[in-house]
């Protein structure tokens, strides 16, 4: 990688909430998040900086499989439990993605980015 290079890695606010049968998943997703802390430190004399992209819900295909219906209803009960009310958007994280990406912010290294409605601070 280049100097000034920037690496996202993307994990979930369930590396800060505790939700029921995730427990594993959650524990994958705050190790990656700290992973990133790690590499921060690793790669700074490289100018490389490292962050983290932590979603909460987001509209996505993942419970596609599921049915219209079925998806429906999982989609307004993650809907209640977020700060917001409201589900986040794949163009909300891309645009989170698109800012550690860039010059913007080239003072950012070894945090997180919560893109979560408030979840992951302010829990249900």
């Amino acid at each position: 990688m280049s100097r000034q290079a920037s690496v996202i890695l993307v994990g979930s606010v369930s590396a800060y909430i505790g939700h029921e049968n995730a427990a594993v998943y959650g524990a994958a997703k705050a190790g990656l998040l700290s992973f990133s802390r790690g590499l921060t430190y690793e790669l700074r004399d490289r100018g490389i900086r490292v962050n983290g992209l932590s979603p909460g819900p987001t509209f996505t295909d993942a419970f596609a499989s599921l049915g219209p219906e079925r998806q429906a209803a999982i989609y307004d009960e993650l809907r209640q439990t977020v700060p917001l009310h409201r589900i986040g958007t794949a163009t909300e994280l891309a645009k989170a993605a698109v800012y550690l990406a860039s010059d913007e912010s080239a003072y950012t290294a070894g945090t997180v980015l919560r893109v979560d409605g408030g979840i992951g601070e302010l829990a249900y």
